[in-house]
Parts: C-alpha cells; structure tokens; sequence
C-alpha cells in the first residue's frame, strides 16, 4: 500500500507525496513552559513520534521542528507570581520537558526554537502583513486583518459568525473585526519587550509559530502536527498570516491533528489550566514509558483517549508476551524455520498495511501481538537458530517504529517502604528465635537510601522470600510477596528461581 494521511484541510485522507523528493518538513506545536508537562501533551508527541519513525522507516528523511513558546501571557504571570524571571521559568521547564520526552522515548526534534529567539523574524513578518495591507496598527499593537484573506476559516470550514459565536474574545474596540488578532503587543510595565517599529512590545502567539516554521523549514511545508484543541484559532491563524506574508499556497501540505487526553469520561481534555492533569513526572515514577506509550498508541491518534490506570496496567501486562518472545529458545529444532519465516513476513506485511492507513496505531499493535504469539509459539516448539533469530529481529524492529524498547525498564522508586517492609520482616524472625534467617537481612542493607535506589532492597526481599520458601516459612514468604505486590513489584518464580517485574510504585 501507499501512505495515505488523514488532512484536516480537505478532511479526507490522502496519498502522501512530500514537496520535495524523499526530504519531510514537519513542524510540531511545542509546550507553553509556564509549568510541567502532563500526559496530555505526551500524548501529542508520542503521537508525532510514532509518525517521525514510521517516515524514517519508509526511508524518508525527515526534518522535525517543534518549538517552545517562551514568552506568551500565562508565563508571564507565572513568572509573576513565582517572583522569578521569564527567563529562568522557561529554562526550567524546558530542561524538564527535555528530560521527560528521553524517558518516553521520544526521539528528539532535529530543532527545538523558542520564541524568543526569532523575534527579528516574527518582526519581519508582521512588517510586510502591514506593508500588503494584511494587518494595521494601532497605539503600539499590531493586528492581522481577517478581511484581508478571503480564505479565513478554510481550516475549520467555519463561516465568520461561527467562528466569532466560538471563540473567546476579548473586547476591544480598537479593532476593525473582533476576529483580527494579535501580531505584536505593546509593552507592558515589567514584561520583556523588544523594540521595533511600532514601538517596545512582544510578540502575539499565532505569530511565533509561522515565524518559528518559516527560519527552520522555509515558507511551505510537508505535515503540520498538533492537538485538535489548537485548530482554531492557533492553525487557523496560522495559515492566514503564513500565506498572506509569503503569497504561497499551501502554507502546510498535510494538517495532521491528534485526539485529545481526557482525565475522565465527563471531562473534554486535560489541561494545566484547570488543574485536571497528571504531570509526566508522576507517569514516570509509577509506569514503565513502555506500558504508557503502548496505552496510547493502541488508540487511534485522531481518536480521544480517556486516562486509565487499569488499562495502563493491563498495556504492562500484554508487554510480557512480547518481551518472551524476544528470549533465547531453551532448545533449538531443525523444522518449522520455513513456516515461521513466511508467518512472520505475513504479519509484517499486514502491520505496515495499518501504518499505511493514516498511521493505524491501534490495528498495527494487534498485528505486532500476532507475531509475538507466533515467535513465542515457534520458540517453544523448537526451531532453527537462523529462523528464530530472523523472526525475532522482525518483531524487534516493528516494535522500534511505535517506540516501544521492549526492555524491562525499571522506573525510580521510593526506598522507604521496602526498607520498611524488610525491616518488619526481620524484626518478626528475631522475635520468633529464627536469628539465621533474620540475619539474612543485614541491618547494614537496612541504612537509608536516596530516593530512586529501591532496587537493591527488592532484591533482598525477593531473595529473603525465597530462603523463607526453602524454609517451608511459606505464611511469612506470603507476606513478603504481598508487600512487594503491594509496592508495585510483581514475583514471578520459575526453573531458573524467583524474578521480578515492576508494575506501578503504589499498587499491583
């Protein structure tokens, strides 16, 4: 199949042909940094990833841009309130985001622009929109005027009325049309500014993407990516300022727009605004990035997905069966290579024909599980070497296009309660006058520890548990289990001895 990709523009899906031979331009709208990241922005560039890697896959090359808005007015009045600098806000957070998309795997952009720094640009532009009679001034502040372009409103397809009933418009009688918007803001007392024709001020929002999008990709570009909450007004402004400025059309071949992060089934989306989020530090203190990302991707990216614990916890569980598949065979056949060859060339085939279809996520995933059952099921009834190693590196590569590592990643977790764990265990043995096994937990491994290094107290534990086993001390080794379960660490005994898998740090 050819790669078909769902255009907001013309809301149909259509054969992807980038501008220009194999080379993708793809601008990604990037986080505001007046605060953390949540889930619900994950989302969209774990969404985007899976894009970047599947181009990359078909043999693409893709040149990815997604920018920081660093200036814009909720920064500053966080910045305010905190008593810190814009500057040093931003910087915050954009090291934090930065730190949590590597944990996600998220592959990194190939520039991360902030706003601040093409401010020349976005000054240049607005000069020429008043120049084309595109935008006017007045007392300082610039706007972009919608009469001007006959087109406004083609992303929507919303007449002006429509548009004007649904948005949130702050009156000011200065404008010709309560949809112009603003290009540049006349300085206010203690915000950054800049200086430029139209006197001290700072950019408007729509502004910086197309200035971002035009100094690092050029004044067309192949897929413009984003939640469906930024089509209008963001996308829509974009497109009018962008093509109005350049006098090309299209401003962006492919608008590629994902569902939204819902905290909850009565709930739209989730948003730092109204405080209904879940921060991606917390996901990844109690998830492993694998489980998060597979939750996500087994949603199609156009379609909302409602936050869920269980559902997370059940994407950690079915990671298992795929992760066994990649283990070495515990013996090797001489039958069966052939058929296991062309089953998985047959399940290969049908999961590029998902991606194909505007990146089918989900159908995709179903595929990528039928494999695993089939390497599983080949590796168990003994197969040649070469087969086995061909099909594994086939499901390993699939894996690679949605992201997922496949490894067992362990995620920080707080000493504390195992330490608690241990010691009670031990306490109990000394009470009991079972001083040999007490001691196998040292007071020494007891000694505090720095938050994220729990990993060697689960390790006693585990061990602990099954000297209590070899003991026949079965109700206490229970109690063990129990409390590591509880933690979020699951025990898994087999001919090899006792493993462990973490699951959530706060529950089983």
């Amino acid at each position: 199949m050819t790669l078909r990709v769902y255009n907001t523009l013309s809301r149909r899906k259509e054969e992807f042909v980038p501008r220009e031979g194999n080379e993708v331009l793809m601008y990604v709208c990037g986080p505001n940094v007046y605060g953390p990241c949540h889930v619900g922005h994950a989302m969209s560039y774990l969404v985007f990833d899976v894009v970047k890697r599947y181009l990359q896959f078909s043999g693409y090359h893709v040149k990815h841009v997604q920018n920081f808005t660093d200036i814009e007015d909720r920064i500053i009045e966080t910045a305010n309130s905190e008593g810190v600098s814009v500057s040093d806000l931003a910087e915050k957070y954009i090291a934090r985001f930065l730190r949590e998309m590597e944990a996600l795997n998220i592959q990194p952009a190939t520039h991360y622009p902030r706003a601040t720094e093409v401010i020349p640009k976005i000054q240049e532009i607005v000069q020429g929109l008043i120049e084309k009679g595109h935008a006017y001034e007045v007392d300082g502040d610039v706007y972009f005027r919608i009469s001007s372009d006959p087109d406004y409103g083609k992303l929507t397809r919303q007449s002006t009325e429509a548009m004007r009933a649904g948005a949130r418009i702050e009156v000011d009688t200065r404008k010709e049309n309560e949809l112009d918007f603003a290009l540049w803001k006349a300085a206010k007392p203690g915000e950054p500014s800049w200086d430029s024709p139209w006197g001290k001020g700072r950019p408007g929002w729509h502004i910086e993407c197309s200035a971002m999008a035009m100094q690092f990709l050029g004044d067309q570009i192949d897929i413009h990516g984003g939640g469906e909450d930024v089509i209008f007004p963001h996308h829509e402004d974009e497109i009018a300022q962008s093509e109005s400025y350049t006098g090309k059309q299209p401003f962006v071949k492919y608008w590629l727009h994902n569902g939204l992060l819902r905290p909850s089934a009565e709930q739209e989306k989730m948003t730092r605004h109204l405080g209904n989020f879940i921060s991606c530090e917390e996901v990844l203190k109690k998830y492993n990035p694998d489980a998060v990302r597979l939750f996500i991707l087994s949603s199609h990216y156009r379609s909302p997905v409602t936050w869920s614990e269980e559902f997370i916890l059940s994407s950690d569980r079915g990671l298992q069966r795929l992760r066994a598949a990649l283990q070495p065979a515990p013996a090797v056949g001489d039958t069966g290579g052939d058929e296991l060859l062309e089953a998985t060339e047959e399940a290969r085939r049908k999961f590029l024909e998902a991606m194909d279809d505007d990146f089918n996520t989900a159908r995709a995933i179903g595929h990528l599980f039928d494999l695993g059952r089939i390497v599983n099921q080949a590796r168990d009834a003994g197969v040649p070497a070469s087969a086995l190693a061909a099909s594994q590196e086939r499901l390993q590569d699939l894996a690679g296009v949605l992201g997922l590592t496949l490894q067992e990643t362990r995620v920080a977790a707080d000493p504390a309660p195992f330490r608690d764990l241990a010691t009670a265990i031990r306490n109990e043995l000394l009470a009991a006058g079972k001083t040999e096994l007490a001691e196998s937990i040292p007071e020494a491994a007891l000694a505090e520890k720095p938050t994220g290094e729990a990993e060697p107290l689960i390790e006693l534990l585990v061990s602990v548990r099954s000297g209590l086993r070899a003991a026949k001390e079965y109700q206490l080794a229970d109690r063990v289990r129990d409390g590591l379960a509880h933690l979020g660490i699951i025990t898994e005994d087999g001919a090899d001895g006792s493993n462990w898998r973490q699951v959530t740090s706060s529950q089983a």
